[in-house]
């Protein structure tokens, strides 16, 4: 299980429907507003 940088969601990487890769490293979310968030801003979520 891993957390959703953007909402803080637990998400199961296994079966994530969403997700997006930054700076080598694989990110997952609950959906797509959050990964659409993340992409756009993904600094903003890692500080």
């Amino acid at each position: 299980m891993v957390v959703d940088p953007v909402c803080n969601m637990i998400v199961d990487e296994k079966t994530a429907r969403f997700t997006t890769e930054y700076k080598g490293k694989k990110y997952y979310f609950c959906a797509p507003g959050c990964k659409k968030k993340f992409e756009a801003e993904p600094e903003k979520y890692l500080s």
